[in-house]
């Protein structure tokens, strides 16, 4: 973390100054500094996938719902992540837009798991 953390301080400060004398610079500069931070954490989101994988084979969660919290995860990050690319684009409207379809699908993907729950309710209440 403290490397993410220094990387974004130097990315930061070198954006101050670049923004001033180059703005279309400055963008791509971000971009890149946001794709660094994010290629750096797949790893460890890696290991936050297998310790869940783990969790669930232990605890016999079906593989179907194990996969849909899996995705759910994807697209809240990678909404976040895009959103926050656009906002910094200037694209506060876009981004916007981008983070709605996301929750809009995370929706979409939960309806199968919210229905398995409210059978297995509906049975121990039956």
């Amino acid at each position: 973390m403290v490397q993410v953390v220094g990387l974004g301080l130097v990315a930061g400060a070198v954006l101050l100054v670049v923004r001033q004398h180059r703005p279309e610079l400055a963008l791509l500069l971000s971009l890149a500094a946001g794709a660094v931070i994010f290629i750096a954490m797949v790893s460890r989101v890696m290991a936050v996938v297998e310790a869940l994988q783990t969790l669930g084979a232990r605890a016999k969660v079906d593989g179907a719902y194990m996969s849909t919290v899996l995705k759910i995860m994807g697209i809240a990050y990678l909404a976040d992540f895009g959103g926050q690319v656009l906002a910094d684009a200037g694209e506060k409207a876009v981004a916007s837009k981008v983070e709605m379809a996301g929750k809009v699908l995370i929706l979409l993907l939960a309806i199968p798991v919210l229905m398995a729950i409210l059978d297995a309710l509906l049975k121990l209440i039956g």
